[in-house]
């Protein structure tokens, strides 16, 4: 038997705001195989967050194999579009939504880790952001704010992260975000540069994977992860007709579970996962190996021999 074992091990998942997407799933497969959990959790959805916690409205989806519940070691606020607190601007720093979050910035995650746990407090890095703006706009509509908004959150964010948690981690620590296939592939109605983001994602992981394991010896990967009707997908408008026509054409015909994707992600973190690093790993059901879509077979339709 070969058990994902991560006993020992501490776990930041940044992008946990609830229990329907895949930051929560990954972080309760950690802590499955033993890890310990922080989770980095976005200002304006901080308080509520907590509260679902302290309320136990979520308590069904953290009941653990053996019936306890999952526990975050520590849940800090992250606004990863931010390195430093001064970089964030003044309107957002006195928000009703931020102003009593203390430093949401990374640098505040930095400090906040280290001063919790010491100088070396991490084993496991997982990057679970992305928004963009403009998401539901046409590329050809979409403004240069916008555009670079999504690369920041959803593809800088993680080279910002990696910079400063790097050397933060322990020895053979592993690092992880995730992509879609929106990256290689046009798909119509995922927009406002988010695919052009997720590309980003993909280059960057190779080179970090590169640079952060000459120089800390971290590996770098990335879960490509197949359309999931979580609350934050829902802001794309056509996430439920994504994730039909992926569960019609696919070659395993089931809609993707947040579960399967947390596995995977589990078993990348692990030292099981020691020889993989700057590697795109599919979890969608196998959709991203298909040429034709079966629809097109099965109608007789445009596509169809």
């Amino acid at each position: 038997m070969l058990p994902i074992d991560l006993r020992g091990k501490r776990a930041l998942v940044a992008g946990v705001a609830d229990d329907g997407g895949f930051g929560f799933a990954i972080a309760k497969c950690l802590a499955e195989a033993g890890a310990t959990v922080c989770v980095g959790t976005w200002p304006p959805a901080l308080t509520i967050f907590r509260n679902l916690l302290e309320r136990g409205k979520m308590d069904e989806s953290r009941r653990m194999p053996d019936g306890t519940l999952l526990q975050f070691e520590k849940v800090y606020p992250l606004d990863a579009a931010y390195d430093a607190l001064v970089d964030a601007p003044e309107e957002v720093r006195t928000s009703k939504r931020y102003k009593d979050t203390g430093d949401f910035s990374i640098d505040g995650l930095v400090r906040g880790l280290t001063a919790d746990f010491g100088p070396q407090p991490l084993d496991i890095l997982v990057h679970s952001l992305a928004n963009g703006p403009e998401v539901k706009k046409p590329l050809l509509e979409v403004s240069r704010g916008g555009y670079l908004s999504a690369v920041s959150v959803s593809a800088y964010s993680m080279v910002a992260m990696l910079q400063r948690l790097g050397p933060l981690m322990r020895p053979r620590g592993s690092a992880m975000s995730l992509t879609y296939m929106a990256s290689e592939r046009a798909i119509p109605g995922y927009g406002g540069g988010m695919s052009s983001a997720k590309g980003a994602l993909e280059s960057d992981t190779r080179l970090l994977a590169f640079e952060a394991g000459r120089k800390w010896g971290v590996r770098v990967n990335t879960i490509s992860a197949g359309p999931y009707a979580s609350r934050a997908a829902s802001a794309i408008g056509i996430i439920s007709r994504m994730v039909e026509y992926c569960a019609r054409n696919a070659p395993i015909t089931e809609p993707l579970e947040a579960t399967e994707v947390g596995m995977a992600a589990a078993f990348l973190c692990s030292p099981l996962a020691s020889g993989i690093t700057g590697t795109t790993l599919y979890v969608d059901k196998g959709y991203h190996s298909m040429g034709m879509s079966a629809d097109a077979l099965n109608d007789g339709g445009p596509g169809a021999p």
